[in-house]
């Protein structure tokens, strides 16, 4: 195995995950995936990903961005720090990643995804948030989505976006 591009804290903070013993080791393999596809320039970043509950990733939702309902994932991307990094600077924090198993599970039941491959997705799709990525027009959509489609195909998995159309 290779030395992991990023260094990914993976943390679980509900138990429901505990029904995806491999959970942590899809999300690290993905991120380093995406980290490999899109940039050289944050090898030794930093980032977290916070494995939680709908309950849990409803309250984020409903106080960063005032939706009160629970979603997928949600990505908080750090602050940049001014000017360029030093040789003794602490390795740059890129940012949090927030997945709710229960709506992960349903969304992966509903599309007759496997699991592994739909949290996979959302993985590479909150990274790509950090990184600057977004979906606001279409043309952001488009763009996140088609290199999106690039990452999972290198992990093998199936163009996310197949049986869907946009929705403007």
């Amino acid at each position: 195995m290779t030395e992991p591009i990023l260094d990914t804290d993976v943390m679980s903070v509900a138990t429901c995950w505990d029904a995806e013993p491999e959970a942590e080791a899809v999300i690290r393999r993905a991120i380093d995936t995406a980290a490999a596809s899109v940039t050289d320039d944050i090898a030794d970043a930093e980032l977290a990903v916070m494995l939680t509950d709908d309950a849990g990733i409803r309250t984020l939702n409903r106080n960063w961005r005032n939706i009160d309902k629970p979603t997928n994932v949600l990505s908080f991307p750090a602050l940049r720090p001014e000017g360029a990094r030093q040789p003794d600077d602490p390795p740059p924090m890129l940012g949090d990643i927030a997945i709710a198993y229960e709506t992960t599970r349903r969304e992966a039941d509903d599309e007759g995804k496997p699991f592994d491959h739909h949290l996979s997705h959302l993985a590479v799709h909150g990274f790509l948030h950090l990184i600057g990525y977004d979906h606001e027009t279409d043309a952001e959509a488009e763009e996140m989505e088609n290199l999106e489609r690039r990452i999972l195909a290198q992990l093998g998995i199936p163009d996310p976006y197949a049986d869907q159309e946009r929705v403007t």
